[in-house]
């Protein structure tokens, strides 16, 4: 049986110190299992963020352990972090981060030009339904169109996780619904392990598990007995 992709024990996050200090994590324990499509649930500020960028390897825990697979990434050093950055993780945020002078395309290619075995950018934007939009410009596109593109440049590389932060926070519902199923697609066709962040509990119901978030610890965590497509939803 395959290994957990993460396991994090006894993890917290403090900014700040005295009397000014904000605990962001508050011993948080968690294992996430390869292929898992996993929905971070929660208010605001409720510590969803600041996991997945320790995840991600963009912060490092005050105390606990956050394993992927045998790296510490609390203990790693800058070379170690950097590389499985570069070759293990794929980012989307709710801000799509495109280069407007570059098209589709070539904002998909940036990506595939540093990975070890990368994707066709043709083929990485065709897996999000936009193959006939790779010539196009940021400025042509719609946000929900853009986001997209994201998430094409993020599964480019075949990332072993794809960290989704509230990717669809910017959108109306039918454009949420497209981003939705495109990061779906990319986890059920690449078996791209998946944590996705949402304030939206109907969002929830699209993933394997639901984590719920509060005031830096976890509340609960919840398996679906079978997920919902998100067309499906009452948004």
């Amino acid at each position: 049986m395959e290994s957990p992709v993460f396991r994090l024990s006894g993890v917290h996050k403090q900014y700040g110190e005295g009397e000014a200090a904000v605990l962001a994590l508050r011993g948080v324990d968690f294992t996430v299992e390869s292929g898992e499509l996993v929905v971070l649930l929660g208010p605001s500020g409720s510590g969803k963020s600041t996991l997945l960028n320790i995840l991600g390897g963009l912060d490092r825990p005050t105390a606990g352990q956050a394993l992927f697979r045998d790296l510490d990434l609390a203990t790693a050093g800058d070379a170690e972090i950097t590389h499985y950055r570069r070759h293990h993780v794929g980012f989307v945020f709710q801000f799509y981060n495109l280069i407007a002078s570059l098209t589709a395309r070539e904002n998909v290619e940036l990506v595939t030009e540093v990975a070890d075995d990368p994707m066709p950018a043709e083929e990485a934007l065709a897996l999000v339904g936009l193959a006939a939009r790779s010539g196009h410009f940021p400025a042509q596109l719609s946000g929900g169109e853009q986001q997209r593109v994201a998430i094409a440049r993020a599964i480019a590389k075949r990332p072993t996780v794809l960290l989704c932060d509230e990717p669809t926070g910017a959108l109306d519902v039918a454009t949420g619904i497209r981003v939705i199923e495109a990061i779906i697609e990319a986890n059920e066709r690449l078996g791209t392990t998946t944590l996705l962040i949402t304030h939206n509990a109907d969002i929830a119901q699209v993933g394997d598990r639901v984590v719920r978030f509060a005031d830096g610890a976890i509340r609960s965590i919840e398996t679906n007995a079978q997920r919902r497509k998100p067309s499906e939803l009452n948004w």
